[in-house]
């Protein structure tokens, strides 16, 4: 790439303020760096101005829904403004819900637990466990991963033909890889689903915090997603869509805020009337500060806007990816080919190297964190690592000494708040560990490569 043509995407959008950007970390081999944060799938930083909202709010921290002071008043309506901003970020039809949850586990849970009686699942074996799991009282039909976008509706499209056409049917897909990177044909597949009967939930984990999400362009009947991975603290989640199966249902948590009217019967016994909008599945007192850091971080994408952000993530790309390819050991992992638009997710593998012993020397002697392991994808990583199904694995490092082979690969992930700098040093440090090896000696401790002392 020109010189002219990295100032050009440098020029579109600068990186976002995160916390920790000025964190320096130690090195084994001596002296401090500026810690290079790298596994934005996982987690990404919080945005400098999200905490400073938050920050701003704290003094005024109050009860929700039921009280009568000032305080309550003021957190209650942040409460409700941020579930409408929410709405907005993802485009919304006027009659959906949006429901705050504790992540996108928790929401696709909550929406496993509102299928309606003997309804039917497909979703691919290449997601996350997230949206994989949670459909275990259902009747599950596990789709083959497929080598092409094309593939994917082909593959959708025999399997929803078979099923009964007379019953309930949801498809849940992801928006991009949590271990490729790679974007799903998220519109074809939701008119695939609707030409046969069924609804589409999408785990957009790893698609909203670097591209646009429209519940109405895309099609979807539902979409999850978690404010850690979209610049916000832990411990918030949200579930938008439709709200006919949520109400139906019974609530996800019994209990206070869940229930509009509780009496006692004469036989000794209850009676409860529930609430039928979002508070049905928000039962107990609610994460008011995640959800108001979940509203701060879709206005600061929305404003910074999607387009410069995609176009400085797509330079970022282009500088790990080209980077990678000069190193012959390193295979980089893909479902859909070195061509398919992706975000910024790229797992690879070094030819020679378990993958936690690779991960451990970036963290101790570049100051750099990434990923090992399986990504909490394990069907997906043993088809791409060319195992078989059934050998075990773990989210984690598994027990292997370094220099040893082991089932697992090395991600590294990147955003919005990551500097050209990080991405600088990665592939800097890449290239130097294949080339001349680590400078120091690591040992196994807990399933983990760690520097021995």
């Amino acid at each position: 790439m020109s010189v002219s043509t990295a100032a050009a995407d440098q020029s579109v959008c600068a990186p976002l303020p995160v916390l920790g950007r000025d964190v320096t970390v130690p090195l084994v081999t001596g002296g401090e760096v500026t810690y290079a944060a790298l596994d934005y799938a996982a987690s990404a930083p919080a945005l400098q101005r999200v905490w400073d909202d938050v920050a701003a709010y704290a003094p005024y921290y109050g009860s929700v829904h039921r009280g009568a002071g000032y305080l309550s008043q003021l957190s209650t309506d942040l409460f409700e403004n941020a579930r409408r901003t929410v709405a907005e970020f993802l485009d919304c039809r006027e009659d959906d819900q949006v429901v705050f949850t504790r992540s996108t586990t928790d929401s696709l849970n909550l929406l496993a637990a509102a299928l309606p009686a003997d309804c039917q699942v497909f979703v691919f074996e290449t997601e996350h466990h997230a949206s994989l799991l949670p459909w275990q009282d259902a009747r599950v039909t596990y789709l083959d991963a497929p080598r092409t976008p094309r593939g994917a509706v082909a593959t959708l499209e025999r399997a929803l033909a078979d099923r009964d056409p007379h019953g309930p049917a949801l498809v849940c897909v992801t928006g991009a890889s949590n271990v490729t990177g790679e974007l799903w044909p998220v519109r074809e597949l939701a008119a695939a689903a609707h030409a046969h009967g069924a609804r589409i939930v999408l785990d957009a984990a790893q698609l909203a915090p670097h591209h646009p999400v429209s519940v109405g362009d895309l099609g979807v009947d539902w979409v999850a997603f978690s404010g850690h991975k979209l610049y916000a603290p832990f411990g918030s989640g949200v579930l938008a869509g439709r709200s006919d199966w949520l109400r139906a249902a019974e609530p996800y948590l019994a209990g206070g805020g869940a229930s509009r009217k509780v009496a006692r019967r004469a036989d000794g016994g209850v009676d409860v009337e529930w609430h039928e909008g979002a508070a049905r599945h928000e039962a107990g007192s609610p994460n008011v500060i995640g959800a108001y850091s979940i509203a701060s971080a879709c206005k600061a994408l929305t404003e910074e806007g999607f387009d410069r952000i995609v176009a400085r993530e797509r330079h970022l790309i282009r500088t790990v990816r080209e980077g990678l390819a000069e190193v012959p050991a390193v295979r980089v992992l893909s479902l859909f080919g070195d061509d398919a638009p992706r975000v910024g997710v790229i797992s690879f593998v070094v030819e020679g190297w378990n993958s936690s012993h690779f991960a451990a020397a970036l963290s101790a002697e570049y100051g750099i964190g990434v990923r090992d392991g399986l990504f909490c994808a394990h069907p997906l990583l043993r088809t791409l690592l060319g195992s078989d199904p059934q050998t075990q694995g773990e989210c984690g490092a598994p027990e292997a000494a370094p220099g040893e082979t082991s089932l697992n690969a090395i991600r590294v992930s990147f955003g919005a708040g990551t500097p050209d700098e990080h991405v600088e040093r990665f592939v800097r440090a890449v290239k130097e560990l294949v080339r001349d090896g680590a400078q120091w000696r690591y040992r196994t401790e807990g399933g983990r490569c760690v520097p021995a002392v």
